[in-house]
Formats: structure tokens, C-alpha cells, sequence
């Protein structure tokens, strides 16, 4: 398998900032079974929920495996960013 690439994947879903936690309980799972029938090219980090968008980070071998992904889950990709690299407050350290 190829080396995987960290990626910053930008969805507009009108509402989701509202929906209760069953309903993200439920769009955690439909995610989930779209990377289990994916495979491990795609691996799902976690997702920030703000308003009426999603900011997800993961893991894929390209931006093809996270197109799939959104694909199969129904959940739109609106923007895919490649992050090669990581600052954080540790980096003052180095």
C-alpha cells in the first residue's frame, strides 16, 4: 500500500451544525461502512462540526480514495486539501 498523505476535506451539509448526536451517530456509521467497503486507502481521523459545514481530516492514498468515499457515503467532498505539513506548539521546541 501506498504511503498515506494527510488531507483537510471541506463539506457543505445545510443543518448539520443542529442535527442531534443520534444523527451523527447514524452519519458516523453510513461513513464508516463506506470505508469498509473501501478499504485501506481511506482512513477517517476525526471531523469538526461547525454551522453548516464539515471539517474532516483523513487519511488517503490519494484524493481518488476520498472522492470514493464521499461517493459512497452520500456526504458531499466540497473541498479537498492535501496538508503535508503540521505546525503546532511543539514546533517551537525544535
Amino acid at each position: 500500500m501506498a504511503r498515506l498523505k494527510r488531507y483537510l476535506i471541506e463539506r457543505e451539509l445545510p443543518g448539520i451544525g443542529a442535527t442531534p448526536a443520534e444523527g451523527l451517530r447514524e452519519a458516523a456509521e453510513t461513513s464508516n461502512k463506506a470505508l469498509a467497503e473501501i478499504g485501506p486507502s481511506v482512513q477517517w481521523q476525526h471531523s469538526y462540526v461547525a454551522g453548516d459545514k464539515t471539517f474532516c481530516i483523513y487519511l488517503a492514498e490519494d484524493e481518488a480514495a476520498i472522492r470514493r468515499h464521499a461517493e459512497l457515503s452520500g456526504f458531499p467532498a466540497t473541498r479537498i486539501t492535501e496538508i503535508p505539513r503540521i505546525i503546532d506548539p511543539v514546533t517551537a521546541q525544535a
